[in-house]
Formats: structure tokens, sequence, C-alpha cells
């Protein structure tokens, strides 16, 4: 079934939308811009200092990364991304999975192209998580090693300081972001307001630097640095990390509000800012060390490494928060398996907590912090997880304005090609940084994406098994109609994937306890590529003879399972579940690996572990656990 993409949802009146905006715009100012807002912290210094193949410190290169830069921020993020990419929402939904989803269901009668969009969506979701862990690492250092030039003796401490900070934000995300959230906007807004005025008070010092808006002075660059310039690239990108944030956080705000931040504020803050580092720059070559610290006066340069941090640790909020989200789409699309989910707010759906996801980025934070040491040495490994998925959300993008949107191939083609070469060049760039730290995120990467992938595998194999084991419901329904056997009162709640078949829990009780309930329910959940199923299609109930109902329980990949609560809208349906008075039956299989060719022997191990970590049936859909029943059955896999 192929569902349409949905129109963006417009208020009533224009009084309530004037009144709602600046507030939307406000909250998302404070989630969606801090990844891109903490970038001229180290950009500049790594394109001339810090990098490992810095660029020479001349008039005309200054022109021509400046040029680069605002000509990226422009086709990158305001054409790219704001102007096409957020147009491809899945009911509202953006992100990675939310254009996977779409692109997917746009060649589902082509298994081949699925299963190649398929991988190419789940990469980018892999390259969301290294960025997960590589943002935190390099902003919080960035902003801390303000402290080298606040006074030298302090060099020693920023190390302790990043990581007592990054242990503190890891930590209270149990808590929930509802109390702190409430501040993000307002920080972020001071920080964007201090980022356009330091950079305005440096160009009135010399505004010639903004001939650089001219892209002429790119290509000038290019033409004069020739490989150099290409190798710059990889520090130039710098710059747009968090452009990816616009689209993924677009289903909670909406793009109206991200439209209006980044064109009024967070754009024009930025270019003078790195504007603003160009003009000291080139007026005080030494400053190169650290020029956004270096264009503070001296009695403001420890607020603005108080305002640095906190921005920083708003920045990797949002990126810790994305990745939740990201996961619990993951899980609910098949991906992951199933794991402990927390909500850590009670008005607001979206805030939640996973505890495994929140740990594992936390190791991996700290392991690059004291792996890299330097905000410097980290950015090398920074650039090829966010190009990576530049290309991408590229890709996927295409075949959505294609297959979905009904451009002409030559439309498709131009768009594509504009934006492909743009960011190939930039992941090439990136590429020649492996050495130096760009393997980092493509190892984590890859680690990701064969747990995902082996989930996915093992997942399908187990269900072919089960499947091709069990009879088939309806001959087995007249069995017991022609020969009855005893009926207890209450109700039998099976659990099952395979709608059609006989659930193993049930065979096995009907073997061993000689016995049948007076209403036997066949239960299957599935889980839907789009964000929220609507109230018409959660519930399907299909009535069989002898007092067995099939019943199909569905949900969007952002909605909260909870089966108590929506079987008792059966009732609806005229089919009364007293949950109090059902007992809940559910399979336990335990697998038994065979070295067959049907998936490898090692991924079979992985997907075993995955396995028999995964959370329980139970909690996963709120089931009250003294009404389960859980009935083991032993699987050669």
């Amino acid at each position: 079934m192929n569902i349409p993409i949905a129109p963006e949802v417009e208020t009533p009146t224009n009084v309530v939308k004037h009144v709602a905006l600046p507030s939307m715009a406000l909250t998302a100012l404070g989630v969606v811009f801090g990844d891109i807002g903490t970038s001229p912290l180290y950009t500049m210094k790594e394109v001339f200092s810090a990098g490992h193949h810095p660029v020479p410190l001349t008039e005309a290169n200054v022109y021509g990364i400046l040029s680069l830069i605002v000509w990226g921020l422009i086709m990158i993020v305001s054409v790219k991304y704001v102007a096409f990419i957020m147009r491809a929402d899945n009911r509202g939904e953006g992100g990675i999975m939310a254009l996977l989803a779409l692109a997917s269901r746009s060649v589902a009668n082509h298994p081949r192209k699925q299963g190649l969009i398929m991988t190419f969506g789940i990469l980018g979701a892999c390259m969301f998580y290294a960025d997960g862990m590589i943002t935190p690492a390099v902003s919080v250092l960035g902003a801390v090693e303000g402290l080298e030039v606040a006074a030298s003796g302090f060099n020693h401490y920023i190390l302790p300081i990043s990581i007592f900070v990054i242990l503190s934000l890891f930590w209270v995300q149990s808590k929930g972001t509802a109390v702190v959230g409430a501040f993000f906007g307002p920080v972020m807004l001071l920080w964007f307001s201090v980022l356009g005025i330091l950079g305005a008070i440096h160009i009135a010092d010399n505004p010639a630097v903004l001939n650089a808006l001219n892209p002429i002075y790119g290509f000038k660059f290019f033409m004069a640095n020739g490989w150099l310039g290409f190798v710059a690239l990889g520090a130039v990108v710098l710059a747009f990390t968090g452009a990816e944030a616009l689209y993924a956080d677009m289903g909670h705000f909406g793009r109206k509000p991200i439209h209006l931040v980044w064109f009024a504020f967070v754009l024009p803050s930025l270019v003078l800012n790195y504007f603003g580092q160009g003009a000291l720059i080139l007026a005080n070559p030494e400053a190169i060390k650290n020029p956004f610290y270096l264009m503070a006066p001296a009695w403001a340069l420890y607020p603005l490494i108080i305002l640095a941090t906190m921005a920083a640790v708003i920045a990797s909020q949002a990126v810790i928060s994305g990745a939740f989200s990201l996961s619990r789409q993951a899980l609910q699309l098949g991906y992951l398996p199933r794991m402990h989910i927390e909500h850590t707010s009670d008005s607001h759906e979206g805030q939640i907590y996973l505890p495994r996801v929140n740990w594992i980025l936390m190791i991996g934070v700290l392991i690059l912090v004291l792996g890299f040491r330097s905000s410097g040495n980290l950015a090398a490994a920074y650039g090829i997880a966010v190009t990576g998925n530049m290309v991408i959300t590229t890709i996927l993008a295409g075949v959505v304005f294609y297959n979905m949107w009904g451009w002409s191939k030559l439309k498709v083609g131009l768009a594509i090609t504009i934006f492909l070469t743009i960011d190939l060049a930039f992941f090439g760039a990136n590429v020649l940084k492996i050495p130096d730290g760009g393997w980092v995120p493509l190892l984590i990467g890859m680690v990701i994406f064969t747990l995902m992938t082996s989930w996915k595998t093992g997942r399908t194999l187990l269900f072919k098994i089960l499947k091709s084991e069990s009879m088939s419901l309806e001959p087995f329904i007249e069995a017991i109609g022609a020969h009855p056997p005893a009926r207890v009162p209450g109700t039998a709640l099976f659990m099952t994937p395979n709608p059609d078949g006989v659930p193993h829990a049930m065979l096995h009780n009907l073997k061993h306890n000689k016995v049948l309930h007076e209403k036997v329910v066949i239960l299957t959940v599935k889980f839907l590529d789009y964000p929220n199923s609507s109230a018409e299609e959660r519930i399907e109930i299909e009535k069989l003879p002898h007092e067995f109902y099939r019943i199909t329980v569905r949900y969007g990949f952002k909605d909260e399972p909870d089966l108590p609560r929506d079987l008792a809208a059966c009732i609806n349906e005229g089919l009364a579940l007293d949950t109090m008075d059902t007992s809940f039956f559910i399979g336990k299989e335990s697998l038994i690996l065979a070295n067959n060719g049907e998936m490898p022997y090692w991924r079979k191990k992985i997907f075993t572990g995955l396995f028999r970590s995964a959370e329980t049936i139970t909690n996963q859909f709120k089931l009250p656990p003294n009404r389960v029943v859980e009935l083991g059955a032993q699987v050669t896999f």
C-alpha cells in the first residue's frame, strides 16, 4: 500500500499560528542547531593550524576558505536539506530512518532494489551512531580548550574537566530533559547572539573580508592550491556538521520553525562569526592557535568558556536524544533487539531514555576523549561519518524524488548530480584522513552494521523456521470442532508473528494440559514503516469458528506499544477482553545452532547473543506479569 506524503498540518487560524510559531522557533533553536552552532569552536583552527594538512595563512587562502564555508552552508544546508530533503517527510517525521522507509516503500515491488536501499539506509543509521559518539567528545573538548587561551597553567585540567562534563551529561539522561530542555532555547539564543556580535566587531575592523561572499574566491582557492585545496575540504566540512539534525528533528517542530530560525538567525550568526574569525587572523596571524576564543576581550573569556561548554552540552544532548529516537525506530522496524525504554515525561511522548544505548554511547565517548585527547585530533575522525551520512541521504532522496514525487529522470539526475558532486568531494577529502583517525567512525559503523544486519537476517530466518514447523490455523480449528478438548473458563491469548499458523505455545499447552480456554485469541503485533498508526487501523479483529479470534494490532515506529490499553478497545468491536481474566501465553524459544548454509555460523552466534539479551515481551508490550505464561521450545537454528 502506498502511503502518500502527508501535507504539513496547518493551525486553524492565523492568530494561533503567530502566537505558537515564536515559541516553537525558540525551542527548535535549542534542540536542532546545537551541533552546527558549536562548529565555529574548531573549524577555522583546524583548517589553518591544527589539521594534519594545514593551509598556509594568506589573505587569498582566508578569503577562499570563508567563501567555501558560506557557500557550503548555502548549498548543503539551505538548498539541499531545507529546500529539498525536508520536504520528504514520512507523515511529518524526518531523519534517515523515515527517509529509508519512504524510499523502501517506493520500490516495494522490486525486492532487489529494496534490499539495496535498505543496505544504504542502515549504513546511514550506523554513521549517525558514529557521529553520536564523536560529537560530544569533540564539542566538549573544543569548548573546554578555551582554558588554554585563558591561562597556560590550565592545560592539565582540560582532560579531567571534559571527562567530568561528559560523565555528568550521560548520568543526567535518566532524569529526562523536560526541565533542562526549558533552558536550551534561551541558552542557544544567547550563544548565537554572541557568535554574531563577536564576528561583527571584528568584521568592522576589516570590512574587506566580506568580499569572500563572492564564490569566485572559492574557485581561486582551488586553482591556486590544487591538491592541498581538495584536502582542505576535509576540515571545511566541520562547518556543516549538524545539518542532518534539521531533517531528523523535523517531526518534533515541523518545517516552518526550523526554516525561520535557520534563515533569520542561525545562518547570519554563523556567517558573521566565521568572517569575524577571518578578519581577526588576517590582522593577527598568531590568533590562529584559537581564533574563536581570541575574538573575545580578556574580561569576557571565562564567561565565554562557560557559555561555550553549555552550548557543547546542548549539542551533545541533541545528538544523544537523536540516538535514542533512532534506536527506538530501528527496534520497531526490526533492526535492533527489544530493549528497555523509559519515558521521562508524562506530557511529551518523544522524550525517552534507553539505558543500554546511553551507557554504550558514554563508554564510546570516553574512549574517544582519552584516546585522542584534543578536539584537533578528533576532528580527523569527525568528518567521514558526517559526509558518509550526507551521501546516503542524497541517494535515498533521489529514489523518493523519482518514485514518489514523480520527478522526471532529467530533473532528478540534475538535482542529485549537483548534490552528490558536493557530497562526494567532501567525502573524498575525508577518506584521506582515514589513517589519521577517520578509521574510527568506519570501525564503529562496521560493528553496528554487522549487529543490525545480523539481527534482521536472524529474525527473518527464525520466523521462516517457525512458520515451516507450524500447523495451519484453519484446519486446526476444524479439528478442534470435530474433537473438542475440555474448555475452561477465561480467555487465552497467544502471541505469534504468524497469524495463519498455530502458535507453538498453544500446541504445548494443549499437549501437556489437555485443555483450551473458552475464548482463544491469536494475537499478532505488526510495526509499520511510518510514525503513527491511526485509531482506525490500530486494531483488526476477525472472528473464527469455535470461539477463536484473530487480532492484529498495528503500531507505527514512534507509537508506544501498550497491549492492555489497546485490547480494551476491542469491546467496541464486540469482543470484551478483561486483562485480569486473560492469560497471555508467550513462546520462549531456545536456539540450537546448526552449521548450515542459511546464515554464516559466526553471524548466528551474534544473533543468538542479541536474542538472549533482548528485553522480555512482557515488558515491551506492558503485559501484567502475573498473567503471563511462558512456554519454552527448542529450535534448531
